[in-house]
């Protein structure tokens, strides 16, 4: 005589809610990652022994990439807009400190273009580097 049941029962492991989870996952940290510091440019800075960070709060950020285009806290324009966009963060912050993150091959003669503007201004000028690797 036979005495199992017939029906035996059938195991399985649902994952459909795992990969919601991990696409939740991965959609947070992207955005988590683009957040962190969303004014810096992506360029190869010059290099410097002394390289610090600068520590001025009243800032404002003006980037020459590689291929002479210029922005202004990552929007981008001419040379002839920077002035009059310059003075406008001027006028809300007389203080105003300016970092020049310049690309690697940038000439000396583009980097002092933006010298010049912030000499007109009376307005200081911090050129950022990255730390030398040891």
């Amino acid at each position: 005589m036979n005495l199992r049941k017939k029906n035996k029962p059938h195991v399985e492991v649902h994952t459909s809610a795992l990969n919601d989870i991990m696409f939740f996952l991965l959609l947070f940290f992207l955005l988590a990652s683009a957040v962190v510091n969303p004014n810096v440019v992506k360029l190869l800075l010059p290099r410097s022994e002394s390289g610090q960070q600068s520590t001025a709060k009243k800032a404002v950020t003006v980037t020459i990439d590689e291929n002479l285009k210029y922005s202004l806290d990552k929007k981008p324009m001419t040379l002839d807009e920077l002035q009059p966009a310059i003075e406008k963060y001027q006028a809300l912050e007389p203080d105003l400190t300016i970092i020049l993150y310049v690309a690697r091959g940038v000439s000396i003669e583009n980097t002092m273009e933006i010298f010049d503007i912030a000499n007109k201004l009376k307005l200081k000028v911090v050129l950022a580097v990255e730390p030398k690797k040891k």
